[in-house]
């Protein structure tokens, strides 16, 4: 392994692998910026410019191109509150909230650190323990799925503030049924469509998020009234004490741990890991908002890293952007697996130590532009607004290329903001429709496996899970208990 390691570095340091290695984060961060533009587009971007290069560059320069999406997508979630990207509706939670209360770049700053953290012990986790947890990514199968997505789905509600469980289950069942909506994938049967084919493809993830959030947020920032802007971001904002970055050092290794396991389970990915990372931090943490933006960036760039290990070991892209990433290795002839390790170590080890120098050139990259972008929250109403829609719809436009969209996007936006004024919580309703395709899919072969007998589900793994969801779902009880003792 030590052998291995040095022959990656060895490939990630010469400089015209540095140079890409560069050009990579730099592009990657940019495009990610932009709503509705993720790593899945910016590696698609990138292709034409991959084949033009040897193997080792290429890849480097894509695995550069996702993290830096990756990396740079917080940045729209602070700043407008406009998350295109999956793993960082999270953020948005709680650093769009700083943002306009004038830590935009405090905001930002924990962001980027958060994510050079993350990125950094995923890249050392999986120079360690690729070979290991590629053979435990191996013993989750459907059932464990549907086990893990539940207990995903059943913290939300769980874990609430008691006066906000039934809002949450509401928003979360909502979330799910609109995940529902298109043609069935196993069957071919157009559900929920009302005979429009507009709707066959279901709603576009892109649309969603731009509709309950951004455009939402656009239509209560119209109906409310002026509001001064943030203060300016000062130089001392970026910098973090160590009284002020010491309770967030917990933060960052429990959510880089978590992320990196789940980012490692083929299927899963940084959007299930930030959820997770944002909902164990507001449970088990302090809950405040600095925390709130921590967890979920360090566990999308951990988990981001952890989907190369199914990848380069298995040759299993573990998402829909390492899926893209695999196309680009068959491209070149390579057969990501087990050979790859031994036939074309220089390749395998180049990527993984180029993860680690990428994450220096992002940090390097992204803090000195905290102030420049921050900039953003001072314009007045009348100009941010304008920009906020002019986002979310040639986002939502340029991914679907529907006129339709847009009308119904005005209409979620409209839904979104009736839940917000009744205080109903819009993150479950996301999680739900996020995870819903997903859930069903594995629900559905975890039944089809039952009919030849339970005995079959009872794996160590699925136990398990199955002890956790239990604990989980009578933790209220316990809650009420305590609340109301007997006289």
């Amino acid at each position: 392994m030590w052998e291995g390691i040095v022959t990656g570095f060895a490939t990630a340091l010469t400089l015209s692998n540095l140079g890409w290695v560069l050009f990579g984060c730099a592009s990657g961060t940019i495009i990610g910026m932009l709503p509705g533009l993720g790593p899945i587009t910016a590696i698609a971007l990138m292709i034409p410019v991959s084949y033009s290069l040897e193997p080792a560059g290429g890849l480097i320069m894509m695995a550069g191109v996702y993290y830096g999406a990756v990396f740079g997508g917080s940045t729209s979630s602070i700043l407008l509150n406009a998350p295109g990207v999956a793993s960082t509706v999270a953020t948005s939670f709680d650093g769009y909230p700083m943002a306009r209360a004038g830590l935009g770049g405090r905001a930002l700053a924990i962001a980027a650190y958060a994510s050079f953290s993350g990125g950094t012990l995923g890249a050392i986790a999986l120079m360690m323990f690729a070979g290991f947890l590629a053979s435990l990514a191996l013993q989750f199968q459907s059932p464990e799925y549907s086990l893990l997505l539940i207990l995903a789905l059943s913290s939300v509600v769980v874990f609430a503030e008691a006066q906000a469980r039934l809002p949450s289950l509401i928003t979360l069942l909502l979330g799910l049924m609109l995940g529902t909506i298109g043609t069935d994938q196993l069957a071919g049967i157009p559900r929920f469509t009302f005979g429009r084919v507009d709707l066959a493809d279901g709603l576009n993830f892109v649309l969603v998020v731009m509709a309950t959030f951004a455009l939402a947020e656009a239509l209560r920032m119209t109906l409310q009234k002026d509001q001064p802007p943030p203060t300016a971001v000062t130089a001392s904002q970026l910098k973090l004490s160590w009284q002020e970055g010491a309770p967030l050092l917990p933060v960052i290794g429990r959510s880089s741990v978590l992320g990196f396991l789940i980012g490692v389970l083929p299927g899963a990915g940084a959007t299930l890991a930030s959820f997770f990372a944002y909902d164990i931090e507001k449970r088990i943490g302090n809950g405040s908002r600095e925390a709130g933006v921590a967890a979920p960036e360090a566990a999308n760039n951990a988990a981001s890293t952890g989907s190369f290990v199914p990848l380069l070991t298995l040759g299993i892209p573990g998402s829909g952007t390492t899926a893209v990433l695999l196309g680009v290795m068959l491209s070149y002839g390579l057969q990501p697996g087990p050979r790859l390790l031994v036939d074309q170590p220089e390749i395998f080890w180049g990527i993984i130590a180029s993860m680690y120098v990428g994450n220096v050139i992002l940090l390097a990259l992204n803090l000195p532009l905290i102030p420049q972008l921050a900039k953003l929250l001072r314009l007045p109403s009348r100009l941010l607004i304008p920009l906020i829609v002019a986002f979310s719809l040639i986002g939502v436009y340029l991914t679907t290329l529907n006129l339709f969209d847009l009308y119904l996007m005005l209409g979620l936006a409209v839904g979104a903001l009736a839940l917000r004024w009744h205080n109903y919580p819009l993150a479950p309703l996301l999680l739900g429709f996020i995870l819903s395709g997903l859930l069903e899919e594995n629900v559905r072969r975890t039944l089809f496996l039952a009919e030849s007998g339970w005995l079959e589900l009872a794996r160590p793994v699925t136990l398990v899970l199955m002890a956790l969801l239990l604990i989980v779902w009578l933790s209220p009880l316990r809650g009420r208990s305590t609340e109301n003792p007997k006289p």
